[in-house]
């Protein structure tokens, strides 16, 4: 480690043990404020680039706390901006704010009953992910900083990311038109933190990783070309259902026999496919969409030259034809090892050195991957699951919960990581 980053640890002890007995009341004091933001947006949930109630809530908070506020950013995002007393760094910290089209199916007291068209569907509209928590957990942080600029060396620029779960279709959006529309400058962020609450980690516990955390995520489309028929005649057409079915299989071997998953994990999953309209024809056509993670880049070179072979000969060996597109996706979220080293006393103050814990990468994906390529990074993970609880619920699920007493962990943690971040940054 270098001389200056040690003395950086070192000044955060000073630094923190000064600020964390000063902040205790106001962290409780704000802790049924944060729960009822979180179950309020839970019960109103909105998709990506429509989260026009969400952000309105959201700006009107900032508001009142004195923090400049900027709206529309990215569609429906927010922005605020809170400069300290005294003039410093700039750290950023993001909360993603869209919910999912998925039918909430629990008895919660706050469940989700709304209905909306999704990709010409009417679905159920739900925070299956916890993005929720996240903006009540930001929102916290906002308060409490703002009642503490004496304490802030520097700016806090507050990002409420819409579309985190990807835009309407033909729609830009999420973190990378927000990075577009200039959401690092003006002032330039020099760090930035986010946080993802998760339903299998046990209330007030974190656990983070440097480097590679979570997955690149690409997504794919396939077009089949067959030959209609009847069904009871297969031998007059080309069964664009079977090749589809050929093709499935044979991405999975790209997996299971040609990558090396001693290096880093890999998935290739087929989400979607569309085919046919009556039981007794043979169809036309066919699509599959379906998305890739990889957690190196080396790999996803390999497994996307692979697919781009594989999917027109497999179709040509059974009298087809097929071609594929592969979007480039998000990026790999990377931890910027250095911040994570300067941070981590931080954390293990805040929740407990033994509550801090190290995990291997995962293969979800995240768009503050984008903010991680222009500014170093750290994107951890809060315990949301009831402790002694022995079953969890997914996320992307429609029995996803999240036990509200997490909450406060994350308010605290992203407090503390901003005020040690900046005052250390001005010795």
């Amino acid at each position: 480690m270098k001389n200056k980053a040690f003395l950086g640890l070192i000044l955060l002890g000073a630094v923190a043990s000064a600020q964390g007995p000063n902040l205790d009341a106001q962290f409780k004091s704000v802790e049924n404020k944060v729960i009822e933001w979180r179950r309020d947006f839970h019960q109103h949930p909105e998709l990506g680039n429509r989260e026009f109630k969400t952000a309105e809530k959201i700006a009107k908070h900032l508001k009142s706390l004195g923090i400049e506020v900027q709206t529309g950013v990215a569609h429906t995002g927010v922005v605020g901006i809170l400069r300290g007393n005294s003039p410093g760094k700039v750290v950023a910290l993001r909360a993603d704010i869209d919910a999912l089209p998925v039918s909430e199916r629990n008895d919660l007291p706050f469940k989700s009953n709304v209905i909306t068209e999704y990709d010409g569907e009417k679905v159920g509209v739900m925070h299956a992910c916890g993005h929720d928590t996240h903006t009540a957990i930001l929102m916290g942080v906002a308060e409490i900083l703002s009642k503490n600029k004496d304490q802030i060396k520097g700016t806090v620029k507050f990002i409420f990311q819409p579309a985190e779960e990807g835009s309407p279709e033909g729609e830009e959006g999420g973190a990378a038109l927000m990075i577009k529309e200039g959401v690092l400058e003006n002032p330039k962020v020099d760090a930035i933190f986010g946080l993802h609450i998760n339903s299998q980690t046990p209330v007030g516990t974190i656990r983070y990783k440097s480097g590679g955390t979570m997955a690149a995520s690409q997504r794919f489309v396939i077009d089949v070309k067959g030959k209609q028929s009847h069904g009871s005649q297969p031998w007059s057409g080309v069964d664009p259902i079977l090749i589809s079915a050929k093709i499935i299989d044979g991405l999975q071997t790209i997996i299971s026999r040609e990558v090396n998953l001693t290096n880093e994990a890999a998935v290739i999953t087929v989400g979607k496919i569309t085919s046919g309209v009556r039981f007794n024809i043979i169809p036309e056509s066919a699509e599959m969409i379906g998305t890739i993670r990889t957690l190196d880049y080396d790999m996803q070179k390999i497994i996307n030259d692979r697919m781009k072979e594989m999917v027109p000969a497999i179709a040509k060996a059974f009298k087809g034809e097929a071609t594929i597109t592969i979007d480039s996706g998000t990026a790999i979220t990377y931890n910027d090892p250095e911040l994570v080293v300067q941070m981590l006393p931080t954390m293990q103050r805040v929740a407990g050195t033994e509550k801090v814990l190290t995990q291997k990468a995962i293969t979800g994906a995240e768009d503050f991957s984008f903010f991680q390529e222009k500014v170093p990074g750290f994107y951890f993970f809060l315990g949301g699951m009831t402790p002694g609880t022995t079953e969890s619920f997914p996320h992307h699920t429609p029995d996803f919960r999240i036990d509200d007493s997490g909450m406060l962990l994350g308010v605290k943690t992203l407090t503390q990581m901003s005020l040690d971040y900046l005052n250390a940054a001005t010795k």
